[in-house]
């Protein structure tokens, strides 16, 4: 429905820098309605049988795969991502998300504990917190948002969602999807907006009693600020700038090709992109040199291409910001070994494309090593002890992912152990099951998401203690 005030913003495609449509940017009074559609459907939706819950989340995966093509080129549209990333990544695993929790949801337990001696039960009652909050980013935008949609759903809570207002469309798809699956009205309630108008709304709503937000550090810390004092549940998920660590008893090949991905997958704007990478001195120059090789040969262009490689950054300003860092690089006295400059696509002149760059780096202490870029930006240095790379790997003020290539198990065991990461990906990246916890230490976050983790975030365990 139309925004109570009837504010609209545009929307880019950043394939072609032009407006190509407008969302709502809902007011706290649209905030305030959809709280109202979510306590409603709140006592009903909150005491449907698990099976009834399963069954439509199930059906919202089905349609997701069934809608693949159009969701994918929506994606791509308002992302700037290829639309062969969007149909290989982003849509498969919206649908997982809500095939995961759909399944998941039914095999959810509680505990129970016997006081032997007592005479005396307890056990544990999950029951789901009410109206929560769920606040997602740009880069993957209905991989994302379902990510916390489906487990608070899932779990019997109702929804107030903000997508990102840079790349909301899939969003809007996804609410007529969700009703063609029969989930009631007023369990998913999607307001879009602003963050300081709309995302404040949803944080600082004294009855929404959880927050789970994915974006950058500073939105994280401000969220914290307000929700902290109202006793709101928080699950932050915020940014990262994640070492890539490079053994010379690596598998080479395998290592340089994931190195490619991990550097450079959607346009490096993932936060688990591998954005510094330490390379053993003895292979490092052979690296450096295949490295670059490979980097050059990727094909920037537009994203409806078959033959794209890296499609557009997501907006004016975000590409405006990425190529400050270079300028920064360069004033650091940091070697620009390929890419740095904005790329021309033909017809589509006014996109937001940028080369694919990789940057020689003295020092790890440089400002384009220690901030977090969030573009097709990687820095590249040697190192010659393990206790070395592992003091530079810890010395970012984040704790996403880190990424290990070794074949030394011993090794493995005391980098994994050591490294301050909420993930350590040995001889892969990005390899995800999503049982599995995710998060983040230091700033990249607060609570972790996935798996019965996920689960738990989204209900209150009550105690309830029997004497027989």
């Amino acid at each position: 429905m139309p925004p109570i005030a009837n504010g609209w913003l545009d929307n880019y495609d950043p394939s072609c820098g032009e407006v190509y449509g407008q969302i709502p940017n809902s007011s706290k009074e649209d905030v305030e309605n959809a709280y109202i559609a979510a306590k409603s459907a709140f006592p009903t939706w909150s005491k449907t049988t698990l099976d009834e819950r399963s069954r439509i989340m199930l059906k919202v995966s089905e349609l997701i795969e069934q809608n693949l093509d159009v969701l994918a080129e929506a994606e791509s549209k308002d992302n700037g991502k290829p639309i062969s990333l969007a149909k290989a990544i982003d849509i498969p695993r919206a649908a997982s998300n809500f095939r995961f929790f759909g399944n998941a949801i039914t095999q959810f337990a509680s505990e129970s504990h016997e006081s032997v001696g007592l005479d005396a039960i307890n056990y544990t009652l999950r029951q789901p917190i009410g109206v929560v909050g769920c606040i997602s980013p740009w880069n993957l935008p209905l991989y994302l948002f379902t990510w916390k949609i489906a487990p608070a759903i899932a779990a019997g809570n109702c929804v107030v969602a903000k997508p990102s207002e840079v790349t909301p469309m899939t969003a809007y798809l996804l609410g007529e999807i969700c009703n063609e699956a029969g989930l009631p009205k007023g369990v998913l309630n999607i307001v879009h907006g602003l963050g300081g108008s709309t995302g404040q709304a949803i944080i600082e709503h004294p009855d929404i009693k959880a927050i789970s937000f994915t974006g950058g550090t500073a939105t994280g810390a401000h969220i914290a600020r307000i929700a902290a004092p109202m006793f709101k549940k928080l699950s932050l998920e915020l940014g990262g700038k994640n070492p890539n660590i490079i053994f010379a008893d690596c598998d080479y090949e395998d290592m340089l090709n994931t190195t490619v991905k991990s550097s450079f997958a959607n346009q490096g704007q993932i936060c688990l992109c591998g954005s510094r990478i330490f390379i053993e001195a003895s292979i490092y120059e052979k690296f450096k040199a295949d490295f670059v090789e490979r980097i050059k040969a990727l094909k920037v262009g537009h994203p409806s291409e078959s033959t794209t490689n890296i499609g557009a950054l997501v907006s004016k300003p975000h590409l405006e910001k990425v190529l400050e860092y270079i300028q920064i690089a360069k004033d650091e006295n940091g070697t620009i070994l390929c890419g740095g400059n904005k790329v021309t696509v033909s017809g589509y002149e006014n996109g937001y494309y940028l080369e694919p760059t990789v940057i020689e780096v003295q020092t790890d202490d440089c400002r384009v090593n220690q901030e977090e870029i969030f573009g097709p930006v990687v820095t590249i240095m040697p190192f010659h002890k393990e206790d070395e790379v592992l003091q530079m790997a810890n010395k970012v003020k984040y704790g996403l992912s880190a990424t290990l290539w070794t074949n030394d198990l011993k090794r493995t065991m005391r980098m994994s152990n050591q490294l301050q990461a909420g993930i350590v990906w040995v001889n892969t990246w990005l390899m995800r099951d999503l049982r599995t916890p995710f998060g983040g230490v230091k700033a990249s976050g607060v609570g972790r998401e996935g798996g019965f983790e996920a689960l738990r975030f989204f209900t209150e365990a009550k105690n309830v203690c029997i004497k027989y």
